[in-house]
């Protein structure tokens, strides 16, 4: 990944991508009062230097998935390997260490009390030199998913709801995915702005078949588009996971308060000792400690914080960053 931090015209494509990852370049530019082609150009650049990529994700809870945030402690001498082993899992779709390298955070949703139960109680407890896992569900989002992170904003009001797609119009009736569904949804997982032509290959369906498809989903809340982007361009060296335990009754003014953060890229109302996660991206450590002590620190209901610093993120958006 290139060093060089964004510069604006660089921060508005990747808020144009946030709000809809497949906006076609010439929306965009007509937007961005720009060409197309540089539009192009820029895309091409970020997405080759590994600084950007639209990831078509999927709204686990239409699809009756629980999303689970993972907690191990280990031994210094083997969490690295267990969080590599974590990080090529198709089953996960984020690991970090923290801590100094003797604690591993991870995501993972599972349908089936049997599947939680063969991670959690099956493989994980196995592993050599694990002291504990804990698993906390995550109960509702305040920021990520389909709610977009409020640091990437840069495009002005009138901007960003001329590139707002129409909202989804789910309902209650469940969703059932074919094998094609998969495989449309896998190969938008690695690139959610894929070529209909590339895409009808992976699933033998028509462009037309896989066009009609992914506006259904994406119509039924099942798709939708999010953006892969490493803190570092924005200037934010420092990231934290914080487990915050708040009063009940102030749970929801306390979670809504810091999706308006910009520091926050991740905010969920979880079960467990705390009832908070949150994912924390700052400049360096003071800006880290003015946030927590300023901002955090002034929220009422706040009882209780706890911090490690992220000092490796071995997968992100479902895309592992092994070498």
């Amino acid at each position: 990944m290139e060093s060089r931090m964004l510069d604006a015209l660089d921060r508005d494509l990747v808020h144009a991508l946030q709000l809809d990852g497949r906006a076609p370049f010439s929306k965009i530019a007509e937007v961005l009062g720009v060409s197309d082609q540089t539009i192009a150009r820029r895309y091409r650049r970020l997405r080759t230097a590994g600084t950007l990529r639209v990831v078509g994700a999927i709204d686990g809870g239409r699809l009756g998935l629980v999303s689970w945030a993972i907690r191990l402690r280990a031994t210094p001498d083997a969490a690295g390997a267990i969080a590599t082993a974590l990080a090529r899992r198709p089953d996960t779709y984020w690991v970090h260490l923290l801590s100094g390298g003797t604690e591993i955070t991870c995501g993972t949703r599972t349908r089936t009390l049997e599947e939680r139960d063969d991670l959690l109680l099956q493989k994980l407890p196995r592993t050599g030199r694990v002291s504990s896992v804990t698993a906390h569900a995550i109960l509702h989002l305040f920021v990520g998913g389909t709610i977009g992170w409020s640091g990437l904003r840069s495009l002005s009001p009138e901007q960003a709801e001329r590139l707002r797609p129409d909202l989804p119009e789910p309902d209650d009736e469940p969703v059932d995915l074919s094998e094609a569904d998969h495989a449309l949804l896998g190969a938008l997982s690695v690139d959610g702005r894929a070529g209909h032509a590339e895409l009808a290959a992976v699933t033998g369906w028509s462009e037309s078949t896989v066009r009609r498809r992914m506006d259904q989903l994406r119509r039924a809340g099942v798709l939708f588009y999010d953006i892969d982007t490493p803190s570092e361009v924005f200037g934010h060296h420092v990231e934290a996971r914080l487990w915050v335990s708040v009063q009940p009754s102030k749970l929801a003014a306390v979670g809504e308060a810091m999706a308006g953060h910009p520091e926050v890229a991740f905010a969920g109302a979880t079960t467990g000792p705390t009832n908070l996660m949150v994912a924390v991206t700052c400049r360096d450590p003071n800006h880290l400690y003015r946030y927590l002590t300023e901002q955090v620190g002034s929220l009422d209901g706040v009882r209780d914080v706890e911090t490690a610093p992220v000092i490796r993120t071995l997968k992100r958006a479902g895309a592992t960053l092994l070498r």
